[in-house]
């Protein structure tokens, strides 16, 4: 079986669903986006919506779709730096449990952390505090475990460390993986565009995006996005909301739709479509079963708080894989 590498900012989310979104106004967070922040932000706001109801569970956009792979038995590492403390023991812990091999490292700095904030009609809006995620460099990737696996899945936001980016998809391509590329926020894209272009271009072999990131990168509405990313990636995928996601390789396209769920918290959403969609294709699933694996994992996801479903989730959604 083909095995898959996550690499990302190891964060532990704080999930807090919000009474409305006056708070995000007051706060300067735009609805929607995610915007890094400084420990005393994180502090500040996380003390103001202490008597809010809270989750907590290790996350990170490319460590979610790592847990939902292991989740389906398929075989992963993931690649972070933490710090040395409780949330970071907290993350590691949980790699271990899920059956992920954790390739992390320890920082005498503080552990990141996302405060996701979920507003009443689900949309969730993210401040992060990188802290110890942050430092993770081109030192931190070993071409030993390079080689342990033939997938390596990309958070885009690393984007924002162009060395490292570059760093991650050169030395992946020398040791033979196939690169995946989530490009996670509009708002990083946007940020960052005509380098994420440039290594869209030169390495990424999967590129997944929701409809605002495809305009972000492309300027163009879902369809023609789909197309003109495709010119330079094997697999494109273009996840359109409640209207399901279009699948493009080579000419072919693929036209994929939702099930009915009752949203509840969206976090994890794209996460854990990536996990289907890269479930599939690794097993060798017509492309529009793959898309069907990954709504089929983004409509369970958004019934629950936070990024993580609970075990007799996963059996009911294993059951209709069939596994």
């Amino acid at each position: 079986m083909k095995r898959i590498l996550g690499i990302g900012n190891a964060l532990v989310d704080i999930m807090t669903r919000l009474e409305d979104d006056n708070f995000l106004t007051e706060a300067g967070l735009p609805k929607g986006s995610m915007q890094l922040v400084g420990d005393e932000v994180i502090e500040n706001l996380a003390k103001k919506i202490d008597s809010l109801t809270k989750s907590i569970s290790a996350g990170g956009s490319a460590a979610n779709t790592i847990n939902g792979l292991a989740n389906l038995g398929v075989e992963c590492g993931f690649i972070g730096v933490v710090g040395d403390d409780e949330m970071g023991n907290y993350f590691v812990e949980d790699m271990k449990k899920a059956g992920i091999k954790p390739h992390l490292y320890k920082s005498l700095n503080k552990s990141g952390v996302a405060l996701a904030l979920v507003s009443p009609d689900s949309e969730r809006t993210f401040a992060t505090f990188l802290g110890a995620a942050m430092e993770l460099t081109e030192k931190h990737l070993d071409e030993h475990i390079l080689k342990q696996y033939d997938i390596i899945h990309i958070e885009g936001y690393l984007v924002q460390n162009y060395e490292l980016i570059k760093g991650i998809m050169k030395k992946a391509k020398a040791c033979g993986l196939k690169i995946s590329l989530d490009l996670a926020s509009y708002n990083v894209v946007e940020a960052n565009l005509e380098f994420l272009k440039e290594m869209v271009k030169e390495y990424v072999d999967i590129l997944f995006a929701n409809e605002e990131e495809a305009k972000a990168f492309t300027g163009m509405e879902p369809e023609d996005a789909l197309h003109l990313i495709s010119e330079h990636c094997l697999y494109t995928i273009v996840k359109t909301g409640k209207n399901g996601s279009l699948i493009k390789n080579g000419e072919t396209v693929h036209k994929v739709g939702v099930i009915q769920v009752n949203s509840i918290d969206t976090t994890g959403a794209g996460d854990l479509y990536a996990s289907g969609f890269l479930f599939g294709l690794i097993h060798n699933y017509p492309l529009d079963m793959c898309g069907k694996f990954g709504a089929l994992l983004a409509g369970n996801v958004i019934e629950v708080i936070g990024s993580k479903m609970d075990k007799e989730r996963w059996e009911r959604v294993k059951k209709e894989i069939s596994l």
